[in-house]
């Protein structure tokens, strides 16, 4: 009886902590944390200080969202054509080619939708004489995968390709009929010209393609290996740190329904077992899809929040230091939130497109965006928000009263300058004291009293920093109304 007793205790402690892994860690960066020890020291030029391996404590501080801003200029592009009845989520794939300085979008509407062109315009309302997916209309779907370019990102065309015949002609900017969910990037690791482009998608299964130029693709090389359901935008990209590829996809289990599956591959051919690596933190919050990308040391994903008691998504944030375990920051907290108002572009969901892209000045998230529920008649929209450079989180003030203190661990100094990406507003400022590993101070800087990107840190008494390449140093961050996302190290 007691051995029976003792099992029983051992697997509701396993359930415990498979709840809080499959969840995601959260990161409840905020008041006063105690000091963490035996860090190494991290070696790179650029932290982002949502990381929370580079924070040893903190004092009156908050890790928060950044702040997007939706571009004026939305939706960049809507369903315009015969084979775009409903875009659905949109699943777009982005990237800034800069060989050709070309913008690039792979999208996946639905291209055949019986339900929605059966129905007339009059009657697609919630509540309305027919409901969406109803016997009476047809219920007969299939996805396609569009190509849209851009020179600026603003303005996009359709290109008619000559490829994909639809309803007897090829003209149209198809480049691939049936595959669901797919993500495409340009991979420049690859020395296989004819393998440049990668698509990661599902047919009958999780399946594989590849392209010379992102247009003509090979023929689809299923993947049973990864044994994975695989309904949602799926997303593949190069994990430098891990040496490998690695493909982010999507399972289903009660209580939570969708889940974050994880995959891997050295080739892009065999692949492990999607294992779950993600899921809501309650049932009606569930993880719907997850575009990830690699940036400043960290592998950061865009998660769709969809929640199945208001039949909406939105868009949050998480981030990782190896693709297995995600740390979500201020669940709850969208990083791109729906509109308030019902029927504008993005009120009933918000899915972000892989992958965002990096400017001088801005990141640029692109994302699909509905005006109604996810279950109901909505029109699809291409859309672009941005954030300021490095903004994703950032450390600002609990009390407004008092500053805000973050020590980071031991650090690596790799370069001749400190420069930081802070926000500062009316009579704020940010503060940076320099220790040495065992926490003597070392120097201190001036206070920088304005909004700063990249910015050289100046120091008092004419210290130089110089004097500290190749050392382990900390440092101390004292914040007042003001938010501090990154600091680096300039070579």
């Amino acid at each position: 009886m007691m051995l029976r007793c003792r099992k029983k205790k051992n697997v509701i402690a396993t359930t415990i902590a498979m709840v809080v892994v499959l969840g995601g860690l959260v990161c409840t960066a905020t008041g006063d944390s105690p000091l963490r020890q035996g860090n190494p020291g991290m070696k790179r030029h650029r932290f982002l200080l949502l990381d929370n391996r580079i924070i040893e404590r903190t004092k009156n501080a908050k890790l928060t969202v950044g702040k997007v801003q939706k571009d004026k200029r939305n939706p960049l592009f809507a369903e315009d054509k015969l084979w775009e009845p409903r875009f659905d989520n949109l699943y777009a794939n982005v990237i800034y080619d800069r060989a050709e300085r070309l913008y690039k979008c792979w999208y996946s509407p639905f291209i055949i939708d019986e339900s929605t062109t059966n129905t007339p315009r009059k009657d697609r309302v919630n509540g309305g004489k027919f409901k969406y997916m109803g016997k009476h209309t047809g219920r007969r779907r299939e996805m396609g995968i569009c190509y849209a370019v851009s020179r600026d990102g603003i303005r996009w065309e359709k290109p008619s390709l000559g490829i994909v015949e639809f309803r007897g002609s090829k003209e149209n900017n198809l480049v691939l009929r049936g595959p669901h969910g797919a993500g495409v990037f340009k991979d420049l690791h690859d020395p296989d010209p004819k393998r440049r482009y990668k698509m990661f998608f599902k047919a009958k299964i999780i399946s594989v393609a590849f392209s010379r130029d992102g247009i003509h693709w090979g023929k689809a090389i299923e993947c049973p290996e990864a044994n994975v359901r695989g309904d949602t935008h799926n997303n593949a990209f190069w994990a430098p740190t891990l040496g490998e590829y690695v493909g982010i996809t999507r399972t289903w289990a009660r209580p939570r329904g969708r889940q974050v599956a994880r995959t891997s591959s050295k080739d892009f051919l065999k692949w492990s077992k999607a294992e779950v690596v993600l899921e809501g933190l309650e049932d009606h919050l569930q993880t719907y899809a997850m575009p990830v990308f690699y940036y400043a040391g960290v592998y950061i994903g865009l998660p769709a929040i969809y929640n199945s008691d208001a039949d909406r998504t939105h868009t949050e944030l998480t981030w990782s230091p190896d693709t297995v375990t995600w740390h979500r920051i201020d669940p709850g907290s969208p990083l791109i939130a729906n509109s308030p108002r019902k029927g504008e572009l993005d009120w009933g969901t918000v899915y972000a497109a892989a992958y965002p892209v990096f400017l001088k000045d801005e990141i640029r998230l692109y994302y699909g965006g509905c005006d109604d529920k996810h279950f109901g008649w909505r029109n699809g929209y291409f859309c672009l928000a941005t954030l300021r450079p490095d903004g994703f989180a950032g450390y600002e003030q609990i009390i407004g009263d008092k500053p805000a203190s973050i020590t980071t661990t031991t650090v690596v100094c790799t370069g001749n300058e400190l420069q930081l990406c802070a926000d500062v507003g009316k009579k704020g400022f940010a503060k940076v004291t320099i220790l040495d590993k065992d926490n003597r101070k070392l120097a201190q800087s001036k206070l920088v009293r304005k909004t700063v990107t990249d910015t050289e840190v100046k120091w008092l008494d004419g210290f130089s920093f110089e004097n500290l390449r190749g050392k382990n140093i900390r440092l101390r961050f004292e914040l007042k109304n003001a938010k501090l996302y990154s600091f680096s190290f300039l070579p």
